[in-house]
Formats: C-alpha cells, sequence, structure tokens
C-alpha cells in the first residue's frame, strides 16, 4: 500500500472512531437520564447529530451500543486499578487511586449513575463483562493487597471488602450528587468540596490500614 493509502485508511479509521465515540457520548447522556428502555435510537440519533441508519452502520442494535458504553466506562473506571502493583508504596497508590476516583465521580457523574442503575436492574446486559474482566482484575489486585499485608506494609485487611469501600467512598458523590448538594450546599465542582473530599477519604481509609508508629 502507498504511503497516501495508508495515509488515506488512516483517516478513516480515525474519522470511523470519531463518529462511534460521538454516538457513545450520545447514548451515555440519553441512557443515564432515561435508562435504556427509555432511551430510543431515534432519540441517540438526533442527539449525536447522524441519521439512524448511520447509528446502525456502527452499532447494529441499542442493546450493542449500551453494551460498548458500558465496556467504555469500565474501561475508564479500571485504569487507575490496573496501574496499582506491589511495588508502590501502599499508602501512595492507595491516595492516588482515590484522588483519581473522586475525579471520575466528578467529571464522568453521568458514567457513574448509568453502572449504578445497571446493577441495581441485576446487571442483564453486563453480568459477563462483570464476571469476567472485572472479576479478573480483582483477583489480580487483592494478591497485591495481600501481599503488602504479609509484608506488614498494611494492616491486616480483606481485599475485596477493601475495594468495595473505595468504590462506595468516591462513587457515592456522583451518585447522590443531588442529595449531597442538598445537604451540603456544595458539589465536587467546588475546588475546596472536592479537595476536602479527597483528604477525608484519604485520612480515613489510610488511617485504618497504615501501621501505627511504636513510640
Amino acid at each position: 500500500m502507498s504511503d497516501r493509502g495508508s495515509a488515506a485508511g488512516g483517516k478513516r479509521s480515525a474519522d470511523r472512531e470519531v463518529r462511534m465515540q460521538r454516538i457513545r457520548h450520545a447514548a451515555l447522556t440519553l441512557f443515564s437520564r432515561f435508562g435504556v428502555r427509555g432511551t430510543s435510537l431515534d432519540a441517540i440519533a438526533e442527539q449525536a447529530g447522524v441519521s439512524k441508519t448511520n447509528l446502525l452502520y456502527y452499532f447494529s442494535s441499542k442493546e450493542m451500543l449500551y453494551i460498548s458504553v458500558m465496556q467504555q466506562i469500565l474501561d475508564t473506571w479500571l485504569a487507575p486499578m490496573r496501574a496499582i502493583n506491589a511495588d508502590q508504596a501502599p499508602a501512595d497508590a492507595i491516595a492516588d487511586y482515590i484522588r483519581i476516583k473522586v475525579e471520575l465521580a466528578r467529571d464522568r457523574a453521568d458514567a457513574s449513575r448509568l453502572f449504578c442503575l445497571e446493577m441495581i436492574q441485576g446487571a442483564p446486559l453486563i453480568k459477563e463483562l462483570l464476571e469476567q474482566d472485572l472479576k479478573a482484575l480483582v483477583e489480580e489486585k487483592s494478591a497485591v493487597i495481600n501481599d503488602w499485608v504479609a509484608s506488614g506494609r498494611i494492616n491486616p485487611v480483606e481485599p475485596h471488602h477493601l475495594l468495595y469501600l473505595l468504590w462506595g467512598a468516591t462513587q457515592h458523590y456522583a451518585d447522590f450528587a443531588v442529595q449531597i448538594r442538598a445537604v451540603s450546599g456544595q458539589g465536587l465542582d467546588d475546588p475546596a468540596f472536592f479537595e476536602a473530599t479527597v483528604q477525608t477519604i484519604q485520612d480515613m481509609v489510610l488511617g485504618g490500614l497504615l501501621p501505627r508508629s511504636t513510640p
């Protein structure tokens, strides 16, 4: 293939991904507000600025589009967990993970709410993703946490429950943003409130995990 042909192919591939991402973004916006059943392909196409025929060229059904959106959400959320490794200082790894998760709660609240809605409904469309990708990664990082425990770098803790705690503590600020703003009068979009949220979760979690120094 000539350089010109290769460049043209690369541009077509890039244009295709841009259109697919625009469709996913439109779908996420509507799915997170109205759910899968309450969202039509016509509405998604209108939101994305494409024809329904064009949408179906990239995604063969609403369910396939939904699964693609959920896969992208999982990929985004799991990226900071994948970065955790046994060679890191536990305090640094966990503090960084908490900060990134709160950033995602601030910047991707619609994704968090959609994921929460899917879980409440029993995860009918993405259970396979949870039982494969998510489960494998949790087991991998549980081994890292157990290594930290065995080396005395953190206090004994059941890894799964630690991860559930971190997910719940951080994603709460997205899933219950209306409640938090009603009670606090602030949300994660306020820099001071954001920093206080991160610091509080870090202090609470690390205060229980890190061994106390012997006087």
